[in-house]
């Protein structure tokens, strides 16, 4: 019973993904997208995304950190991606998606080049480092366009970069006092934020983008039998929807690069929203263990089986994006 139940939440997860993801408004692109031609994928984020790398600081990153930015060539094409050290108690959803779970990157069935740092927010100048060796977005960004871009490749119509960044930067502003403006505030976030973003687009990663939204963090366990839960749910709520704007404004101003979206607010609050069926018993509580019923690996992070519904839903919108076309 138990197989047929989880086969049926991978099911679900999959039929149901066209719902949370959409090509960015002005964006004319998308009929050129096709996700089965995608061979590199480039990631930038935090500890929902980070992998653990043989270079990399240990359950931190892929490679290097904020007192080491720089890396040779030959080091940068002998880091493996460590088995199943993630933040969750496995593998990550960008490890699903590309297929790329350990080893030598460039064997994988999709090339993963994963830059995000646990831990990270958008940028140290605005909110402080989790640790004085974290590295923000804007500086992962940074080390790729300084150390990676003439190393690895990324064709245009063959490379897919990943952005999912905002997790800590709306947790982190919980119990700020000085800011009165949060609109204000989120708009000097995105400005950063999308900087890194042109930054990135200028120094070659023009192929396909997609953007992922902040999931509901008054959900997670650190959060739901607090006083904070309405403050982070409000900033969650309006950082999605700056965002939203400056995906529309980036794809505006990009025609012929494939903009896309993914919904992971309104994903998460589908799945823990109808757990049962899902597969999941548990959503409010966590284990760090490897028991499928539990939601949250931890206080704020997802289990493994999380991960994996996840990228069967984003890897069914990536395939409905190429359907379009």
């Amino acid at each position: 019973m138990r197989m047929l139940l989880r086969s049926f939440a991978t099911v679900a997860a999959t039929a149901s993904a066209s719902a949370f993801a959409s090509v960015a408004a002005g964006n004319t692109a998308a009929s050129s997208f096709d996700w089965q031609s995608i061979e590199y994928v480039y990631a930038f984020g935090d500890s929902y995304t980070f992998v653990q790398g043989t270079h990399g600081l240990a359950n931190f990153s892929f490679i290097g950190d904020l007192f080491d930015l720089s890396f040779t060539p030959g080091e940068l094409l002998t880091d493996e991606i460590v088995y199943k050290n993630t933040s969750s108690d496995g593998a990550n959803w960008i490890e699903y998606l590309t297929g790329c779970f350990a080893g030598d990157p460039a064997f994988c069935p999709r090339k993963l080049w994963d830059f995000a740092f646990a831990g990270a927010d958008i940028d140290g100048n605005i909110l402080p480092l989790h640790h004085n060796f974290t590295i923000p977005l804007v500086d992962q960004v940074k080390q790729w366009v300084t150390y990676a871009k003439d190393v690895v490749p990324h064709p245009v119509k063959n490379t897919l970069t990943a952005w999912w960044i905002g997790i800590n930067d709306t947790g982190d502003t919980i119990s700020n006092a000085t800011i009165t403006d949060w609109t204000a505030f989120w708009n000097a976030e995105m400005t950063s934020y999308f900087n890194a973003v042109q930054s990135a687009y200028d120094n070659g990663l023009q192929g396909a983008h997609l953007f992922i939204n902040v999931p509901p963090g008054e959900r997670a366990p650190a959060h739901t039998d607090s006083d904070d839960q309405d403050t982070i749910k409000a900033h969650i709520e309006l950082y999605n929807s700056v965002l939203a704007d400056y995906v529309a404004a980036f794809a505006k101003e990009h025609p012929d690069t494939n903009v896309l979206t993914f919904d992971a607010h309104s994903w998460f609050n589908e799945v823990l929203d109808n757990a049962a069926v899902y597969g999941f018993t548990n959503t409010t509580g966590y284990c760090t263990c490897s028991d499928p019923s539990y939601f949250w690996y931890n206080t704020g992070h997802p289990t493994e089986r999380v991960h994996r519904l996840l990228a069967a839903a984003i890897g069914s919108s990536l395939k409905n994006a190429s359907a379009r076309g």
